[in-house]
């Protein structure tokens, strides 16, 4: 999703943060409270990163830069195997995939329909050839739609065609509804559709961004990030999906705050957070979880904690369907690429 190449980027910690300075094994005692057997889950392809779980816990999908080509596609593998098998068409931009329920489909974004891809492509190739990278900026491509496939990558069939980005989509608990982000009135904003693309309504109209959402498991809520307080500095948000009441769970501007994801027992949820009061450059991502009270007319954040303690980044947070296992994005490898790292989740 959006953020992604900005996260990774490897920063130190800041002074004052307890992880400051001490070698990995010390991070290593202080994140065994929540994480067990930690371990990398994806090789071989230069960057990965947003993988989510088959409704089974058995496979994952995830997006990851090919060999040799510029943009992320999107990937299908099995937990016990290291061979990841490429479901998107090969071409453009893809993002943000996820299993239906029932697990027989794959939800993602793709602008391989865009008409100048080639033009696209050539100028990443050059950029990457001169050993340039530009500054980051997340392409909102007007021709990004939201597509779905069977597990095995045929049968695509395009949900949405409304002008504009289209993306961010994941399923309601029951597969009945999708909530993704679209630009479609000009702004970032959350819209709910039917599983087949039709009756789309749309859930915020408020200016900046909003984005990342997923239902709650009881299919109540919605949660999601959002930069319409300051610019760049998300906030983490939820929203009833009858879009009548909204509640802002993290409210400092000096910290950003984004990928949330609901644990299956709806107890609490996990995300990223950064503190920024110093700038970027001294900014690191850690994993946090705050304990959340909701029924169908209240939503409540209570305690949080930090989970992770890494000197590198570690990001896009996401628990099985059994909730015994956590999997995120994370530069901890050996090359300092980014990959999907798992580990088996202690707390209840």
């Amino acid at each position: 999703m959006a953020w992604i190449a900005l996260i990774l980027t490897v920063l130190p910690l800041q002074a004052d943060d307890p992880a400051a300075g001490r070698p990995e094994q010390a991070a290593a005692q202080q994140e065994a409270e929540f994480l067990g057997d930690v371990r990398q889950v994806t090789f071989g392809l230069p960057r990965a990163g947003e993988g989510y779980f088959s409704p089974d816990g058995e496979t994952i999908v995830f997006q990851a830069y090919p060999v040799g080509y510029p943009f992320y596609q999107i990937y299908v593998q099995p937990l016990d195997e290291r061979v990841p098998f490429r479901i998107s068409p090969g071409r453009g931009r893809t993002t943000c995939a996820y299993f239906t329920p029932d697990g027989d489909r794959i939800l993602f974004a793709s602008a391989h329909t865009n008409p100048d891809v080639e033009q696209i492509e050539a100028e990443a190739r050059q950029l990457a050839a001169e050993g340039g990278r530009r500054r980051y900026q997340w392409d909102f491509d007007p021709h990004m739609d939201i597509y779905v496939v069977n597990a095995d990558g045929t049968g695509m069939k395009q949900l949405t065609d409304a002008p504009g980005y289209d993306a961010e989509g994941s399923y309601s608990p029951d597969g009945s509804q999708i909530v993704f982000t679209s630009t479609r009135d000009g702004d970032p904003d959350l819209y709910i559709m039917n599983a087949d693309g039709s009756n789309v309504r749309q859930l915020t109209d408020v200016d900046g961004y909003d984005g990342g959402p997923f239902f709650s498991p009881d299919g109540n809520w919605v949660i999601f990030r959002s930069d319409r307080q300051q610019e760049h500095m998300l906030q983490i948000f939820a929203i009833s999906t009858d879009g009548k009441t909204e509640v802002q769970l993290t409210d400092d501007l000096n910290t950003v705050n984004w990928a949330p994801y609901f644990h299956p027992s709806g107890k609490y949820i996990v995300w990223t957070r950064a503190d920024y009061s110093r700038g970027p450059r001294f900014a690191n991502f850690d994993l946090y979880t705050m304990d959340i009270e909701s029924d169908e007319k209240t939503f409540r954040g209570g305690k949080t904690q930090r989970i992770t303690f890494h000197e590198k980044a570690d990001v896009l947070p996401v628990f099985s369907p059994d909730g015994s296992k956590l999997m995120w994005t994370s530069s901890r490898t050996e090359d300092g690429s980014s990959q999907l790292w798992i580990a088996d989740w202690l707390r209840d």
